[in-house]
């Protein structure tokens, strides 16, 4: 079962697209059966415009719902993006600097007990350098089952840097001094987010849909499972080869991976992030805030000391927003139980690409989802081109 949207005619003739999207759909209908995948739905962003858009499969397979476009699951640590930009969003109303103590904004301390007298700072947090690390039997914990957690974020934070916490321990730091060495932290994002929290005296949930949601009319989208119809909300799966339903979750820690929403919804914030803040005249962001966000942070002077900015395993980071592919692609992953999302553009933020899955898949199965995103990548470049072909006649 499949639903699709209409497309941009002005990329291409109607013969053009048709045997294009002919082959993305026979590509895309054989991976999803041999890699297991539920549910699939994706979309094509050539100069800022969506020019293809589409689902596959099932939302829920039980009752034969189809995956569409306007579809709503979980998307991840894509999650980040929108932390970035309230974030973002705060540095440009003068409540919060990138580069200040991050405990001049909190009601407890955060203190890496290896480098006591370094401050840690917001642009630390956003680009992964804080030296907080996720320790995992403190981390499993945000995960809960069943609907949205019961924990408030800043109990749980609290109780993980405060040295009276239940969940403190001198290795939820880095003996790395703050600054210095490059560790992915879904827990550093998250107190970036509640920092945003206190500074704007607001819960992130409605302040991203005054600034956020809202403007750029996603309708689709929400940060808690109360805040999703039910009925519009995916199911999740985890393949192990026989597709198994799993509960819908809520995170503790939501600021790092809780957004909720379609592809359709999120193709006008990638929009928005890659036209300078912008989407159909509606400004998310001012160009100064997004060129922030977007610019790469690590540089020849001023990089992690376990990372390569140049060559082949090369990596760079802007607020809250990551390179992949060392360094050809910009944008973000996500992946959670039930969940794999994409959303990268090239560094020229000409062509983009979305990709969502209902299913978690092992790694000899997920080859066939990447296999899907590289798919829409070279037919993005395709539709580039004829884009500009088009543009010049």
């Amino acid at each position: 079962m499949k639903t699709s949207v209409s497309l941009d005619g002005n990329v291409e003739t109607k013969t053009q697209s048709a045997d294009v999207h002919a082959q993305i759909d026979a590509i895309v209908e054989q991976r999803i059966k041999e890699g297991g995948m539920v549910g699939v739905g994706g979309a094509i962003i050539v100069n800022k415009k969506v020019v293809w858009m589409k689902g596959y499969g099932f939302a829920d397979k039980e009752h034969a719902r189809a995956f569409t476009p306007d579809t709503i699951m979980n998307i991840g640590s894509i999650s980040k993006t929108f932390t970035g930009v309230a974030l973002m969003r705060a540095v440009q109303e003068g409540k919060v600097s990138l580069d200040e103590n991050i405990n001049s904004y909190l009601p407890f301390k955060v203190i890496n007990p290896h480098h006591p007298s370094e401050p840690i700072t917001l642009r630390q947090l956003a680009t992964h350098t804080s030296g907080i690390t996720d320790r995992q039997s403190a981390y499993e914990r945000v995960y809960h089952f069943g609907g949205d957690s019961p924990e408030a974020l800043g109990d749980f934070l609290q109780n993980y840097f405060a040295r009276n916490g239940k969940y403190y321990s001198n290795d939820n730091f880095l003996k790395a001094k703050p600054g210095t060495s490059r560790e992915y932290s879904n827990i550093g994002a998250a107190l970036a987010g509640y920092i945003v929290e206190v500074v704007v005296g607001e819960k992130l949930n409605t302040y991203t849909k005054r600034h956020i949601f809202a403007p750029l009319r996603m309708k689709n989208s929400g940060w808690f499972l109360s805040e999703i119809s039910p009925a519009k909300h995916a199911r999740l799966y985890v393949s192990q080869g026989l597709r198994i339903p799993i509960p819908q979750y809520g995170i503790t820690t939501y600021p790092e991976g809780g957004v909720r929403t379609s592809v359709s919804d999120l193709a006008k914030f990638f929009i928005a992030l890659l036209n300078d803040g912008k989407y159909e005249g509606t400004r998310m962001l001012e160009q100064k805030s997004v060129d922030e966000m977007l610019r790469f942070q690590y540089t020849s002077a001023n990089k992690p000391d376990n990372v390569n900015i140049q060559g082949e395993d090369s990596v760079n980071s802007g607020i809250f927003w990551a390179t992949k592919h060392d360094t050809t692609r910009i944008g973000h992953n996500g992946s959670d139980p039930g969940v794999r999302t994409i959303m990268l553009a090239d560094p020229n933020k000409e062509i983009g690409v979305i990709l969502f899955t209902n299913t978690s898949m092992h790694d000899e199965e997920s080859g066939h989802y990447y296999n899907i995103f590289e798919t829409l990548w070279k037919h993005a470049v395709q539709m580039k081109i004829q884009a500009d072909k088009a543009a010049k006649q």
